[in-house]
């Protein structure tokens, strides 16, 4: 079976497309937290539909146990450089977040969080990421949050390395 065509309002993010594997761990912190590392696995992909598919695997980095993880879609606004990142995250967390895509660069703020009834305190009130292609062609993703104890504050840093096209 041959492959879907890319459908061309995703185009702008093509650059994102792969597998993709922490290179070196990634690297955790925040106020409330001991900074820690983790190894991560990306998978963005597209099925012809006007979106990408992602899915985000984080790992211990000694033990391999599972850590994070997160799927969703990414969409964009025909015609326009903007963009819709809606994420379901095992901490029972689900968000849409918001922003614009310029060139190898994916900038996207929280637009809507909602969590389960038992989510874990302190709550997330807000997120940031930013996604970019380096000059190396690697890609790098930033994640910054605030929750109902501490202001927007970074949370992660992870560079990725590409291993399947």
């Amino acid at each position: 079976m041959e492959p879907p065509k890319m459908n061309p309002v995703v185009e702008p993010l093509s650059w994102m497309l792969g597998t993709w594997l922490s290179d070196p761990p990634g690297a955790g912190t925040f106020p409330t937290l001991q900074p820690f590392q983790y190894l991560e696995e990306v998978h963005i992909s597209h099925v012809g539909q006007p979106m990408l598919n992602f899915s985000f695997n984080a790992f211990h980095p000694d033990t391999h146990k599972p850590m994070h993880r997160e799927c969703g879609f990414i969409r964009l606004e025909p015609d326009t450089n903007k963009v819709a990142f809606v994420s379901a995250q095992n901490t029972g967390i689900v968000e849409v977040e918001e922003g614009e895509v310029n060139g190898q660069e994916l900038c996207i703020a929280s637009h809507s969080i909602a969590r389960t009834s038992f989510a874990k305190e302190p709550h997330v009130e807000q997120i940031t990421r930013k996604f970019r292609l380096n000059s190396e062609g690697k890609l790098e993703q930033t994640v910054s949050m605030a929750t109902t104890t501490q202001p927007m504050t970074q949370h992660l840093h992870v560079t990725y390395k590409k291993v399947t096209p």
